[in-house]
């Protein structure tokens, strides 16, 4: 399946820390804009206020220096669409 959308798996060997490094990040994001200082007053609403944050605005609206300062949306759009005309030109 890889090969077939041209990518690469992006782990390298057991115990390599850069590998989770995207993530960590991600996820400390997260921590430091929504969680830290904030109370909920349930577990409902902690999952809705983590939702809205990841496929709201981290997704769709944060910019993303890794990504050429584009959210990861506009980043898969852009090689989607870089996909579909190598395709049509083929």
């Amino acid at each position: 399946m890889t090969t077939e959308y041209g990518l690469t798996c992006s782990m390298s060997r057991k115990g390599n820390g850069w590998d989770n490094a995207p993530t960590e990040s991600g996820f400390n994001s997260v921590k430091n804009e929504r969680v830290h200082g904030v109370r909920h007053a349930s577990h409902a609403a902690m999952k809705v206020t983590s939702f809205k944050y990841i496929e709201v605005f981290y997704n769709r609206k944060r910019q993303h220096s890794s990504l050429d300062y584009l959210s990861p949306v506009q980043f898969m759009e852009k090689c989607l669409g870089r996909l579909n005309q190598e395709k049509q030109v083929a």
